[in-house]
């Protein structure tokens, strides 16, 4: 089997990470990697915030703590030092697929790296509201985008657990 395929079989989402701030080298290929997603007629249309500084990842952290009802204390990025934020232009009417699918690169070079990831979800949340507005304006983006998710990067403190088996029924032939 190829190294492709083989780190597509090996990735799993990461709950808890070790606080080392990952390699620039390895973050800059990651990013690479998610900007070069496919996207629907080429037209492009997330944008990716990567957030190492960590007292913003902390205030992301806790803005994404209270939407998702969280107690106090809770770390909704499971200790994760990197947060790339994906989020697309809702213009474009791909957006939601396109920002997907960078998503998806995203946390696959980081596999293929040696670093671990997660999705985390209420980027949506948090980017309808004054808060991620607020973070949009002091980085001079501008246009109607829609958070699509958070790709939490690190280095996993625990291995990672068996693949689930695959179901039965995932796969219908037409031949």
């Amino acid at each position: 089997m190829n190294e492709t395929l083989k780190t597509l079989e090996s990735r799993r989402s990461c709950r808890k990470f070790k606080p080392d701030m990952i390699g620039e080298e390895e973050l800059q290929a990651i990013i690479k990697a998610g900007t070069y997603a496919a996207t629907g007629m080429g037209k492009q249309s997330p944008v990716i915030i990567a957030v190492t500084n960590k007292e913003l990842r902390d205030k992301i952290a806790e803005e994404n703590r209270k939407i998702g009802g969280w107690k106090e204390g809770f770390d909704p990025f499971y200790g994760a030092p990197v947060i790339l934020i994906v989020l697309a232009n809702q213009e474009i009417p791909t957006c939601k697929y396109d920002g997907s699918l960078v998503m998806g690169n995203l946390m696959n070079a980081a596999q293929s790296l040696g670093v671990a990831s997660i999705w985390i979800h209420r980027a949506k949340e948090e980017f309808e509201a004054d808060f991620g507005k607020d973070i949009l304006k002091q980085l001079g983006i501008e246009g109607n985008y829609e958070g699509i998710g958070h790709c939490a990067l690190g280095y996993a403190s625990e291995p990672a657990k068996a693949p689930a088996p695959r179901k039965d029924d995932y796969v219908y032939y037409v031949r």
